[in-house]
């Protein structure tokens, strides 16, 4: 299978997903962005479309990537707590929900977030 063909496959993906998956300001959705080494998560208000907080791996201390990824959803929920957000919608960009980005989904409901 081609790299062009996998990205044509993630996009849409994405497209369905994004279709069905909106965040307000009471309830943002919570988007996992993955590369090879970092993961990241953003709060994203679509109504007014703009990021309400966002949380990157790329300055924490290396672990393992999936323990990494848990600790990124761990500190986007302390800053979602910070805005008083308990609910979000779950964003995961057309990637698979396995490895990391279970890891990260876990580690924002252990935060307390709830979706």
């Amino acid at each position: 299978m081609s790299i062009q063909n996998k990205q044509e496959k993630q996009y849409r993906r994405r497209q369905r997903i994004r279709a069905k998956v909106s965040g307000t300001n009471k309830v943002p959705r919570l988007l996992a962005v993955k590369s090879n080494k970092h993961i990241a998560a953003q709060l994203i208000n679509d109504d007014k479309g703009e990021t309400l907080a966002s949380i990157s791996d790329s300055k924490m201390k290396k672990n393992k990537k999936i323990d990494q990824a848990r600790e990124v959803g761990k500190l986007i929920a302390e800053k979602a707590k910070g805005l008083k957000i308990e609910k979000v919608v779950f964003d995961r960009a057309g990637y698979k929900y396995h490895g990391r980005i279970k890891a990260l989904a876990e580690g924002a409901r252990e935060g307390g977030l709830k979706f």
